[in-house]
C-alpha cells in the first residue's frame, strides 16, 4: 500500500495584479494557491495610457487568468475580511489558509487604472473616454507626474495638433528622488512636441467638471494664469486597497492605509501573512517593484514550506525609471549608469510594446488574448 500524499498547504492570495499573479505562478507547484480576483481578467495597467489614445489596445492588454495556474485556482470575488489565518469572500464563502499574501495594490484615477471589475464595462468605459478625448481640441492634465507626463506624450502622438496643459503644484515634473537631468530632458522633450507645462501652479478650484467629460471650462491658478480646455484628467493620488484587513491584521494598517510589512515582507507581527506591492510599504509604487517583492515572498513562503533555507530580507534596488512620451520619446535613469537611458532605449524597452508580451507569457497565453471575458 503506499503511503498517502502529504497535504499542500494553502495559500491565499488577495489580488491578481503585478504582485499576486507573480506569487501565484511561483507557489503554484508547492501549495494549494487560491488567488481572489474580483476582476474577470488581469489588466496591464503599464500600457492602460496608450489604451486610451488607441483603444485597439484593449484586447491586449485585458488577459484572462485561465492558464496561469496549473494546479491552483482562481476565484471572481472580493475579499471581505481578511484576519490571520481566515479569508471571507464578499460572497459568504470562508478560506481557511497556511499563508496569506496581500496584493490588492492601490486605486488610481481613471484610465492610469480601471475602477469597474467587468472586461467588457471597462472597454466601453475607455472607448468613450476615447471619443470625447478625440473631440476636445484643448485637454488639461493635473499631476506632472509619470503618469501625466506618459498621457500627455500620448494625446501627442495620437493627436499632434491637440493643445496638452500639464498642470502641477510642485516646481518640475516627476518627483522629488530622481535626478535633475533626467526631469530637464523630459521637460524638453514635452516642449518639443507641444506640450504646455505649467509648474508651480495650485488652482484656486478644480475644474467644475467631472474628469473625462467633453465640456469647455476655465479654471485659473492660484497666481492668475487662465487655462481653458475642453476635457480634463487627473494624473496624481495613490490610494491603497486595504480595508478589509480585520482583526490582528487590521493594527498592521496604518492611517493612510499602508499595510506596515517587516524586512522579509510579512505583515508586522505576522510570520505567516505577507504584502507585496502598493498596498505595503515597502519600495516604490510601481509593477516592476510589485514583480520584485512577489518573487521574494514566493520564495520565502517557500522556504517557510519546505523548511530548507532562511528567509531572505527584501532589498529596494536603486531608483530607476523609464518614462515613455509617445512610442518613439521618452527618457529614465538606470541602476549603475551615470548616462540618461536614450528615447531609443525607452523606445525598444517599454514605449512600443508596453512591455505586453511578458505578461501574456505569464499568464500563459500563446498570443494576446483577442476575445478577452465579457467582450
Amino acid at each position: 500500500m503506499s503511503e498517502p500524499s502529504a497535504v499542500r498547504p494553502t495559500v491565499v492570495v488577495i489580488g491578481g495584479g503585478y504582485g499576486g499573479v507573480n506569487v501565484a505562478k511561483a507557489l503554484d507547484d508547492v501549495a494549494d494557491v487560491v488567488l481572489v480576483e474580483p476582476k474577470d481578467a488581469f489588466v496591464h495597467n503599464v500600457a492602460a495610457l496608450r489604451a486610451l489614445a488607441d483603444p485597439s489596445w484593449l484586447t491586449r492588454i485585458y488577459l484572462p487568468y485561465d492558464s496561469l495556474l496549473s494546479n491552483g485556482r482562481v476565484i471572481r470575488d472580493r475579499a471581505a475580511k481578511v484576519d490571520a489565518g481566515r479569508v471571507t469572500l464578499a460572497s459568504g464563502e470562508q478560506i481557511d489558509a497556511d499563508y496569506i499574501v496581500l496584493a490588492t495594490g492601490s486605486a488610481y484615477p481613471f484610465p492610469a487604472k480601471s475602477d469597474v471589475d467587468s472586461t467588457a464595462v471597462a472597454h466601453d468605459k475607455v472607448r468613450a473616454a476615447h471619443a470625447a478625448l478625440a473631440a476636445a481640441a484643448r485637454v488639461l492634465l493635473i499631476g506632472a507626474g509619470a503618469v501625466g507626463i506618459e498621457l500627455a506624450g500620448e494625446i501627442e502622438a495620437v493627436w499632434p495638433d491637440k493643445q496638452v496643459t500639464l498642470l502641477d503644484v510642485a516646481d518640475d515634473v516627476l518627483g522629488a528622488r530622481f535626478r535633475p537631468e533626467l526631469k530637464a530632458e523630459l521637460r524638453r522633450q514635452l516642449t518639443d512636441i507641444g506640450v504646455e507645462l505649467l509648474l508651480s501652479s495650485p488652482l484656486r478650484e478644480a475644474p467644475p467638471t467631472a474628469p473625462g467629460e467633453l465640456q469647455t471650462f476655465t479654471v485659473v491658478t492660484e497666481s492668475g494664469v487662465e487655462v481653458t480646455a475642453d476635457i480634463w484628467f487627473r494624473c496624481y493620488g495613490v490610494a491603497p486597497i486595504s480595508d478589509y484587513l480585520v482583526g490582528e491584521l487590521a493594527a498592521a494598517r496604518r492611517p493612510d492605509g499602508f499595510v506596515e510589512i517587516t524586512p522579509h515582507l510579512q505583515v508586522a507581527g505576522q510570520e505567516h501573512v505577507f504584502a507585496v506591492g502598493d498596498v505595503s510599504t515597502a519600495d516604490h509604487k510601481t509593477a516592476g517593484s510589485a514583480g520584485r517583492q512577489a518573487q521574494l515572498v514566493a520564495a520565502n513562503i517557500r522556504a517557510l514550506i519546505t523548511g530548507d533555507g532562511e528567509l531572505v530580507p527584501f532589498q529596494p534596488p536603486p531608483t530607476a525609471i523609464i518614462v515613455p512620451i509617445g512610442p518613439e520619446g521618452g527618457s529614465g535613469q538606470l541602476p549603475g549608469s551615470d548616462d540618461l537611458a536614450s528615447a531609443e532605449r525607452v523606445s525598444q524597452a517599454k514605449g512600443r510594446d508596453m512591455m505586453v508580451d511578458r505578461f501574456v507569457t505569464l499568464l500563459g497565453l500563446a498570443t494576446p488574448a483577442d476575445n478577452p471575458p465579457g467582450t
